[in-house]
């Protein structure tokens, strides 16, 4: 019998995962560029992350990726985390360096490229309100506050998360945390709205983060969520005139990163796009 190369795993983390284009897109990377490693997603109860985490050294992963709820539950349990990871609280890319385990954050980075890519804003004249103050929110909010936006505002339905975030933000930029009640009356001061939330996420495709009768011609808004392509706040925030960017850019991009950081090759970023647009 004929033996074969033994596979280095990577993966997901998160829960619930079965969602998620991650394998599919990863594998399809890994396949293009001809490297021998396999990506899975796991379903991680919320009791047994650190068991998980201890399982990336002796699997011999090479890392995984990190999803909702656990981009910041996972960092006790690493070793070190970048500087950028430290700054924005939260980890969603873990790499295993010969059994040291470092968190980095990619999602910031893959959500700039994507967003400036597709809308054409000008950050530096862009006033952002951020819904919702996850590990996604975090990375989102300190990646537009450190390439200049004028004001980022955060409201989330646990004000004292969405403060923690804003002291975070303020040593980079003006920087205030809202309450829900808070958003019809400042929402038409802000030209990028963001949902980070999952509200709106396969299979919920009908719930929506916030009022899309609050949403106005000539804004732009945003949602990390990639699946369903257009969430129902993105469609009814087009029939208002707005200008509209999907979590799918962002989805690839911040893939793309954790692709090179993995396999130390550049990612082949149009096959990971085309086989998660065939997917959805």
């Amino acid at each position: 019998m004929q033996s074969r190369e033994p596979f280095t795993l990577t993966g997901l983390f998160g829960h619930p995962v079965g969602h998620s284009r991650s394998p599919h897109m990863h594998n399809a990377a890994f396949s293009a560029k001809g490297v021998p490693y396999l990506y899975m997603a796991f379903d991680i109860q919320p009791d047994q992350i650190g068991a998980a985490v201890a399982g990336i050294r002796a699997l011999g992963m090479r890392g995984v990726n990190v999803t909702i709820p656990y981009k910041v539950d996972v960092i006790p349990y690493l070793d070190r985390i970048t500087p950028e990871a430290e700054l924005i609280g939260a980890v969603n890319t873990i790499v295993n360096e010969n059994g040291e385990l470092i968190g980095h954050n990619t999602d910031g980075n893959g959500y700039v490229r994507s967003l400036l890519e597709e809308t054409n804003i000008s950050l530096p004249d862009a006033h952002v309100l951020v819904l919702g103050a996850g590990g996604a929110a975090r990375a989102v909010a300190v990646a537009l506050a450190m390439r200049g936006a004028q004001s980022v505002m955060v409201a989330n339905r646990t004000r004292e998360k969405g403060d923690q975030l804003i002291e975070s933000l303020s040593s980079i930029c003006p920087a205030r945390s809202l309450s829900t009640d808070e958003i019809p009356d400042l929402i038409g001061l802000v030209q990028l709205v963001i949902n980070t939330t999952s509200l709106g996420m396969y299979p919920s495709t009908q719930e929506v983060p916030i009022d899309p009768g609050l949403l106005r011609e000539g804004q732009v808004v945003s949602d990390l969520i990639y699946n369903p392509r257009e969430t129902r706040l993105l469609r009814e925030a087009k029939q208002r005139g707005a200008i509209v960017h999907s979590g799918l850019g962002m989805f690839i991009y911040q893939g793309a990163e954790a692709f090179s950081l993995w396999t130390g090759l550049e990612a082949p970023v149009e096959v990971m796009r085309k086989t998660v647009e065939e997917l959805l």
